[in-house]
């Protein structure tokens, strides 16, 4: 979602045919933009589309680091507001895009990764715990819970069938 928000940035910054490094205030979509900006938010608004194509870890490796460079962005740019150093002519209101887009694209690449309560077959409990025993799923489906609680049971029934036989009684 926020790759196609920026790619839809970047095509409205190129159709209105800005100058590259202009710092004149052009106004697209409520933001101030030029062409080099439309070229980063082209070549962000894909390499994320691309990571979420790809997924996993990769996704959430990328998006955590595009997250990241947005909010660090947003930092950088509210000193250069107004100076001739702002040549990606950001407004006040890039910055505050800047910060949002940064947050959302930020917890996108912590789901799943960053929790207190992660399941025991996650991948990230599994490299914060390498000396846990990892579960055993034969079951589909089955939380690591539920098949302890029926390895335990089946463990129980099997011990009463043994101690009742007739065989074991002398």
């Amino acid at each position: 979602m926020c790759g196609l928000i920026l790619l839809l940035f970047a095509a409205l910054g190129f159709a209105d045919t800005l100058s590259p490094f202009s710092t004149s205030g052009d106004r697209i979509a409520g933001m101030t933009s030029n062409t080099s900006l439309s070229a980063i938010s082209l070549v962000v608004g894909l390499a994320l589309i691309a990571g979420a194509f790809v997924g996993g870890n990769t996704a959430s490796t990328l998006n955590m680091t595009v997250g990241t460079l947005f909010l660090l962005s947003g930092f950088a740019h509210i000193f250069v507001l107004d100076r001739p150093a702002n040549f990606l002519d950001f407004g006040m209101t890039n910055v505050i895009f800047s910060f949002i887009m940064g947050l959302v694209i930020l917890t996108f690449g912590m789901y799943g990764r960053v929790s207190s309560k992660l399941s025991h077959d996650n991948p990230y409990w599994q490299r914060r715990h390498p000396r846990q025993p990892r579960p055993n799923l034969s079951v589909v489906g089955a939380s690591p819970g539920r098949h302890l609680r029926t390895n335990h049971s089946a463990r129980s029934r099997a011990s009463r069938t043994v101690r009742s036989h007739p065989s074991t009684n002398n």
